[in-house]
């Protein structure tokens, strides 16, 4: 337990040194942080400064974090800044709920269950690490939890997120029609019978379907026509009417 709570310290201060530099370096973030609940809170004039402010505070807990000299006080530091992120995001809830909150990045998404998820977590590492006695950390611990608070972060979604949906719909394929085989023949019969060539050669039709086959992507369709044997091909892939042909073949 003691090595858990001696891990917390620097979970916290490489979270909090990449949301201080993003603060301080990121321009777009920046160019963005009146479009941002901090915005609403501060004013539009006032946003940027008060991003810069907060990032300083951040980099400033981050850095006095890893110094045992400084124990408790800067778990406590720590345990302050998190149970304000919490409330501003409650704020952001409530008083912008279409804005983001300019935490870690510029993007667009309002402040949500990630969000408040990441923030606790935060508050829940600096309580832990106020119980800290000079253990050294366990670097699993530091990176399991470091990986966690990626997670939660709506602002690296584009980085591993994304693509891992996009990865999701090429090999499920959730839009792709289904196997020629479990293409219901009643399917492929309103495809018919919507059909110009079955327009144009019903009048010769003389009974109901005869006989069904499925061979290379194409279900064939047998009617009876007077004389002769209509064979409707009609594709098992798409839903265009202009594709299924027919052949009128003696009896």
């Amino acid at each position: 337990m003691h090595g858990i709570a001696a891990s917390q310290p620097y979970v916290i201060a490489l979270f909090l040194l990449w949301a201080g530099l993003t603060k301080l370096l990121n321009r777009r973030m920046r160019a963005q942080a009146g479009q941002t609940a901090l915005a609403r809170l501060t004013g539009p004039a006032r946003a940027v400064p008060a991003l810069r402010l907060v990032g300083l505070a951040e980099l400033a807990v981050a850095a006095a974090l890893p110094l045992p000299s400084l124990h408790p006080l800067n778990a406590t530091a720590a345990a302050a800044l998190s149970a304000g992120f919490l409330v501003y995001l409650t704020y952001a809830h409530v008083a912008a709920p279409t804005s983001s909150c300019g935490c870690l990045g510029a993007h667009s998404r309002p402040v949500d269950a990630r969000a408040f998820a990441r923030a606790g977590l935060l508050l829940a590492a600096a309580l832990i690490a106020m119980t800290g006695s000079g253990q050294p950390p366990l670097p699993a611990v530091v990176l399991v939890e470091v990986l966690v608070l990626l997670a939660l972060s709506a602002e690296l979604d584009r980085h591993w997120l994304t693509p891992l949906r996009r990865l999701l719909v090429r090999l499920r394929r959730p839009l792709a029609g289904p196997a020629p085989a479990a293409v219901p023949l009643e399917s492929s019969l309103h495809l018919l019978r919507r059909s110009p060539t079955y327009c144009s050669a019903s009048a010769q039709l003389t009974s109901d379907v005869r006989e069904t086959w499925d061979e290379d992507g194409v279900r064939f369709v047998v009617y009876g026509a007077r004389e002769r044997t209509a064979v409707f091909a009609v594709p098992l892939s798409g839903d265009d009417p202009g594709a299924v042909r027919v052949a009128l073949v003696d009896a």
